[in-house]
């Protein structure tokens, strides 16, 4: 028993020692750390410690009810006896207001966060996890908070995906002191308790633990995750703000796999094989016919013999012909144009001066039209349709938002090699600097964006400044100009760049802190360094590191290699003086970037009309290569028309005076055309300045070398006068011409037919202008032809008609050209064993040229726009080579989605409760796979943002309750009242009347300290309200697409976000579009492929036709032109590869006019082909080949390549490429298939002769002089 007692005599005082301290530690966690406010703060300036106290919780006055329901909802109960007191409850409102105008859209995350405060503020537990360490008299000036990791960690979970529309970033890139990405659950509390913040009077230190430490619990409440709903009924958050919310991360669909056969390029392959199973084929039919002809004794070449052929004109039957009615019928056709075209003729060489009177005066009263000529160097106008998508919904944009405003940047690298480090005094690693971001360069680059501030320009005698036409937000409560500049992170201002805090031994903070901290949070009012100096823009929004600096790797800011400065300029829509204003200032702007120099900055910049500006410069300065390409051509035509038989004669047979005026008429044919389309007010293009006359200079001079050689080859016949003459030759070469010329009108005319303007225009003027050219030559030229043939005929001398030169015998020759042609290059062309070489070699470039054709790249890299020598290549280059982020793109909601109603705002927000198929939440989508979508970021939505503005827990929606006015929340005022009630009710988004009532307030709000969620800096042009506010229009949401570089970026970028759009569309029932400004010019080439072939198919399709009609229904002899013009079309593409020539308006007009040369290369060939009277294939192609070949090759290649070679002269990169290259190759391709391929092609399967023709032109001629001419 006595071991018992004394085990009782132990046991008894241990326990009661251990109750004693469990009670003293259970009255102790009952008490209060601190209670009131006292003293004000020595750190953070209008702010006020809390009182020491350590007594018990104390009950919440009455007055403070209302407030604790709102902010600490979970102590509204009992007699509320709390640690803190209604004063309180206000500097913790005030406090957070900031947070919860960013935090508030996820319900979960915003709930955690006001626990963390409330335990820390109010909570009756408060010793139990809170310790005060330091004290200054009554004023507690330190405490710690004990807070367990569990608690912590769901926080940051809950908070770390919510999204700040305005700024199109995560709004704890604005809470945590840093980028979001570099934000952790330990460090955003720690920024939150810190004084650097501008917002905790005194240092809290948070402890983090799930462990009692140090006799403390922390604090470990119950969290709800962003996925949960409160007990209040809020939602989960969205998608957007809670990455677990949504489903499966979006995959891109796999880009498909080239196509290969085994391995290689399918198009090769197949090319390949078809190749040589054509050669063998080809190769294989020669052969057998060869032998099979041997053995019969037979010979293509041997002549036919059989007097009673019908086709001989010995027949002695000359009534008889087996003519068939197509044959009959295209003779009879042939022989009414003859005729109609021999009267016509002998009239305008009978009555020279009335025709010659008559076409003049047509000519002046079309070219009249001149004096009304519009040149259009709009580019939208130029690239676009009037009923384009694109165009349409430019229009849309900019009568509803404004035109998207002008912009003038520079990009700034520096030749400084200077890299340095910075090691931040309070620790952390060393952070690297590039040189672009020393301090005395960012002086320089300071003083020279404040000289182009101060830049001032003159329109219509009023000085224009920045500030009359930039940009200004939040004017005209704020006026400063939106300037895109990292200088604008130190307010453009070098006291601010200059700003550092130390000692003599040591640097605390200064512009590099300054810098770090700004890229991270460009939209802080207060960095979280000891400078405390705002970071946003002096216009009074954020400067974001991806648009002011450039040459970065991911977001290693500090390593940026460039800087970019930006100036948005106002865009006008119809308002000349305003604009013209505007480009007063851009141009004085240019001229002053082209007289700066600094040794330590290199400054690449460009200003909205710098392109234009240059277009119009190229333009100017190649006049002087396109009249020295035309003066070469017109020198040539005006020599190699005449025909010289001795030097005796040299000025009697040259046609210099004929040359000169063929080539007026050519030119009047241009000035024709253009005059009747601008009586009609159709804008005239460069292109077609520039096109036009080269192409109908190559179809009107040829025409005039066929009809004069044709004439000086040609025997007069006895009793034959001169008008009479020729009227026969005009009979026989109008029809020849009327086909080409036709064919070309008819081609161009439907080429019309597409949507791209600057190819419509061209065609329609080029189609006029040839028919134009085809009327003067048959009328105007053969009246001029008379009289020279008249001149000759008198021996006058060419120009200086009055003098003759004397008597002598002459004897006519036929001319060199024509002598080759006939002689050696026809016969040797069509020798047995040249034939299948020939062929071979041209279906073998024919099969290279389709293997590349898909190869072709689609767009035009505007550095080919440029002239060499220009300032905006050097902005091109720095562009592609340092920018990070691509143009804006708008999504726009388009009038008549009911914005008041539930239904209508969960199609489109991004917020609790919407939709997961909303406009925000799919272009948020897409941004997560913005490799594939172009998409870079989540869309700002002033939806969402309204709804947080509008909250009845923000300061930031106030109107006085005298008199219903707005009161902005910076405002101090008692009769300033919240615009909702803080109930049930009030707390849900408003709808109906509610929604209209206070949306005017949220777009006229300004962003301050208090409330930074105010609409009108961000979203102020983003909706259109209907009048007197009523109700909502369009509105629009805008992000940026990735960064683009080439066209096929562009291209693909307008391809996906329209893809996006329809989606979007799909999903809400109600059209959304997307809008860049770029689309309006690539639009083009989302169709450039179709409507290529669709243009060439249709202009061969054309050619087909007509060729049939006027070759006298011969089908046979309008498929050779056809497929040799298609030939020549497919080889373009080839040499397009070869060359590195995109495809694009320029290059499809080029092909288009191609087209219409190729014409003239072949279809002479092809008639006189038709009409040949010889025994057999060869001998007609030979005879066709001699007759016009050297017409041809003197009238279009000849002339045309002097003046080609020319255009490689030009400064111009785009004349160099797109006409230099494809106007040389047009003429090479056009030479070789019309001169060498077709003949050999007519010679192996062309149309047989029309016996009807032969039958005709045997009575014709027999037993005249005509006779032994044709046997010549």
């Amino acid at each position: 028993m006595p071991s018992v007692a004394g085990m009782r005599t132990f046991f008894i005082p241990f326990l009661i020692i251990l109750l004693s301290e469990g009670y003293f530690r259970w009255v102790e966690a009952q008490h209060c750390v601190w209670y009131g406010e006292c003293g004000e703060s020595e750190k953070v300036p209008g702010k006020k410690y809390n009182c020491n106290f350590t007594g018990s919780p104390i009950p919440l006055e009455s007055e403070g009810y209302e407030l604790l329901t709102e902010l600490c909802p979970g102590f509204d109960y009992g007699n509320r006896s709390l640690c803190c007191n209604v004063d309180q409850l206000r500097t913790l409102k005030g406090s957070l207001q900031l947070p919860l105008q960013f935090l508030s859209r996820c319900p979960a995350c915003f709930f955690n966060l006001m626990n963390l405060f409330c335990e820390l503020s109010c909570s009756p537990q408060q010793s139990q996890f809170m310790n005060a360490t330091k004290f200054n008299g009554t004023n507690v000036v330190e405490v710690q908070y004990y807070i367990g990791k569990t608690f912590t960690n769901a926080m940051y979970n809950a908070c770390k995906d919510v999204q700040a529309p305005s700024s199109n970033v995560k709004a704890l890139s604005l809470l945590c002191g840093k980028d979001a990405k570099d934000c952790n659950a330990t460090n955003w509390i720690q920024y939150m308790f810190s004084t650097d913040n501008g917002q905790a009077p005194f240092p809290i230190i948070p402890i983090f633990s799930d462990a009692p430490v140090s006799g403390y619990t922390p604090m470990n409440n119950k969290t709800y995750a962003c996925t949960e709903g409160l007990e209040d009924g809020s939602g989960p958050c969205s998608c957007q703000d809670c990455t677990q919310a949504c489903g499966p991360k979006p995959v891109p669909p796999p880009v498909p796999p080239p196509w290969t056969i085994l391995g290689m390029d399918a198009m090769n392959v197949i090319m390949w094989i078809s190749y040589m199973a054509f050669l063998l084929i080809f190769i294989g039919t020669v052969l057998g016919t060869w032998c099979y002809r041997k053995r019969t004794i037979m010979s293509e070449y041997g002549p036919i013999l059989d007097s009673n052929n019908p086709l001989s004109l010995n027949s002695d039957d000359p009534d008889q012909v087996n003519a068939s009615c197509c044959e009959t019928m295209g003779e009879r056709f042939e022989n009414a144009m003859r005729v109609s075209f021999s009267d016509w003729g002998s009239f305008c060489v009978r009555r020279p001066y009335v025709v010659i009177l008559g076409s003049l005066i047509l000519v002046t009263a079309s070219s009249a039209g001149l004096a009304y000529m519009r040149i259009t160097t709009d580019p939208v106008e130029l690239w676009a349709s009037a009923n384009s998508q694109a165009r349409q919904e430019k229009d849309y944009f900019d009568s509803h938002f404004g035109p998207f405003f002008r912009t003038t940047q520079l990009i700034i690298t520096t030749p400084l090699n200077k890299p340095f480090t910075y090691s931040p005094y309070f620790g952390g690693s060393d952070v690297p600097f590039n040189s672009i971001l020393d301090k005395s360069v960012l002086h320089q680059v300071l003083d020279l964006q404040l000289e182009i501030e101060s830049l001032v320009a003159t329109y219509q005698g009023q000085e224009v400044t920045l500030k009359d036409i930039c940009l200004a937000p939040l004017a005209p409560y704020n006026n400063n100009c939106t300037i895109l500049s990292v200088l604008n992170y130190f307010q453009n201002s070098h006291a601010l760049l200059d700003h550092w805090i130390g000692d003599e031994f040591y640097v605390y903070a200064d512009f590099h802190s300054h810098f770090l901290y700004c890229v991270s949070a460009p939209a802080s009012l207060n960095d979280t360094t000891l400078l405390h100096d705002p970071c946003l823009g002096t216009y009074g929004g954020p400067v974001f590191p991806w648009l002011a600096l450039g040459g970065y790797d991911g977001t290693n800011y500090n390593n940026a290699t460039a800087l970019v400065i930006t100036f948005p300029l106002n865009n006008y829509l119809n308002d000349s003086v305003r604009t013209g204003k505007a480009l007063a200032w851009e141009t004085e702007f240019i001229k002053f970037m082209k007289n700066f120099s600094n040794p330590n900055l290199t400054v690449a910049f460009s200003a909205e009309r710098s392109i234009e500006d240059e277009i119009n410069r190229e333009s100017n300065s190649d006049i002087s290569t396109i009249m020295i390409s035309y003066i070469i051509m017109f020198i040539y035509i005006s020599l190699a028309l005449g025909h010289i038989n001795s030097f005796r004669r040299l000025l009697v047979d040259s046609k210099i005076s004929l040359g000169i005026a063929g080539i007026l008429i050519v030119l009047s044919s241009v000035s024709s055309s253009l005059g009747i389309f601008s009586y009609a007010g159709m804008p005239i293009t460069l292109i077609v300045i520039e096109v036009i006359p080269f192409l109908v200079l190559a179809v009107g001079v040829d025409n005039i070398f066929i009809v004069v050689q044709t004439y000086q080859r040609d025997e007069r016949m006895p009793q034959e006068e001169l008008h009479q003459q020729i009227g026969r030759i005009l009979g026989e070469i109008a029809p020849s011409m009327f086909l080409s010329s036709f064919s070309e009108t008819v081609a161009f005319f439907l080429g019309a037919l597409t949507n791209m303007p600057a190819v419509r225009t061209f065609s329609l003027f080029a189609g006029l202008a040839v028919f134009i050219d085809f009327l003067l030559q048959i009328s105007c030229f053969v009246s001029l032809l008379g009289l020279d043939a008249r001149r000759q005929e008198g021996k006058r001398l060419d120009i200086c008609c009055c003098l003759k030169l004397p008597e002598g015998q002459e004897e006519k020759t036929d001319g060199l050209l024509f002598r080759f042609f006939k002689k050696v290059y026809a016969p040797f062309i069509l020798k047995e064993w040249v034939r299948p070489i020939i062929v071979a070699v041209f279906v073998g470039i024919l099969s290279f040229s389709i293997a590349v054709v898909n190869k072709v790249e689609v767009g035009l890299d505007q550095k080919l726009s440029m002239p060499d020598d220009s300032y905006v290549l050097d902005y091109f280059k720095n562009l592609s080579e340092y920018l990070h982020t691509g143009a804006p793109v708008y999504f726009v909601v388009e009038d008549g989605l009911n914005y008041t109603s539930p239904e209508g705002q969960n199609a489109v927000c991004g917020g609790v409760g919407c939709n997961n198929d909303s406009l925000i939440q799919q272009v948020y989508a897409a941004s997560l796979i913005n490799n594939y979508t172009t998409i870079a970021n989540t869309p700002s939505s002033w939806l969402d943002d309204y709804f947080d503005w509008v909250k009845p827990q923000s300061t930031c929606c106030r109107y006085y309750n005298t008199s219903g006015s707005f009161c902005n929340a910076s405002v101090v005022n008692p009769s300033c009242v919240s615009c909702r009630p803080m109930t049930p009710s009030g707390k849900q988004r408003p709808m109906g009347d509610d929604f209209m009532h206070f949306l005017p307030m949220f777009l006229s709000d300004n962003p301050n300290v208090k409330c930074g969620k105010g609409g009108h800096a961000a979203y102020a042009t983003a909706v259109d309200l209907y009048p007197n506010n009523t109700g909502v229009g369009a509105t629009y949401f805008m992000t940026y697409h990735t960064i683009l570089k080439e066209s096929a970026d562009f291209i693909d970028a307008l391809k996906m976000a329209r893809i996006l759009a329809a989606n979007i569309s799909q999903s809400m029932d109600h059209n959304v579009f997307a809008y860049s400004v770029f689309y309006v010019f690539y639009e083009q080439y989302l169709t450039i492929v179709y409507d290529t072939a669709l243009n060439l198919c249709v202009s061969l399709g054309a050619i087909f036709v007509v060729t049939t009609v006027l070759l006298g229904f011969e089908l046979g002899s309008a498929a050779m032109v056809s497929i040799t013009i298609a030939m020549i079309l497919v080889n373009m593409f080839g040499v397009m590869w070869l060359w590195d020539i995109s495809l694009n308006a320029v290059s499809l007009v080029n092909l288009v006019m191609s087209c219409g040369i190729s014409v003239e290369f072949c279809s002479h060939i092809v008639r006189a082909f038709s009409i040949s009277v010889k025994k057999n294939k060869v001998e007609r192609a030979e005879e066709a080949l001699a007759h016009m070949g050297s017409s041809v090759f003197s009238g279009i290649t000849l002339t045309k390549f002097g003046g080609i070679l020319i255009l490689a002269l030009s400064k111009s990169q785009i004349f160099q490429v797109f006409y230099f290259r494809m106007y040389l190759a047009i003429v090479l391709l056009g030479a070789t298939h019309g001169l060498i391929f077709l003949p050999v092609l007519l010679s192996y399967i062309g149309p047989s002769v029309n016996k009807a023709k032969v039958f005709a032109a045997n009575k014709r001629y027999a037993g005249t002089e005509r006779e032994r001419l044709l046997n010549y």
